[in-house]
């Protein structure tokens, strides 16, 4: 599994725009072949602020959908209205490659 972690700050500006995006944008970057989960987060305390992960099978799956055209522009629209992008592209330890769960 790879993942690919995505933060970023709500331009003050543009919190309405950005509410309005958000979903047709999100379904675009679904609709691109590879992605096996996505989630969204929040801080608890209601700041602006925002953290996504997309998981993907193998870099290969990642490699691909991260140049797609559809991916490509969803990100260019996001940098109208974010600050503060960073993106983090993780794989899995070779200590521990494999989930473990509680109880297991």
């Amino acid at each position: 599994m790879v993942l690919y972690v995505m933060k970023w700050n709500v331009h003050p500006d543009k919190k309405e725009e950005y509410l309005n995006w958000t979903s047709g944008a999100i379904k675009r970057t679904l609709g691109v072949p590879g992605v096996s989960e996505f989630r969204a987060y929040r801080p608890a305390s209601g700041s602006a602020e925002v953290v996504v992960t997309y998981e993907f099978a193998d870099m290969a799956a990642w490699a691909a959908w991260n140049v797609h055209e559809d991916t490509q522009r969803v990100f260019d629209e996001l940098h109208t209205m974010a600050l503060n992008i960073s993106t983090e592209l993780w794989s899995p330890s070779p200590v521990v490659p494999h989930p473990i769960r509680p109880g297991k």
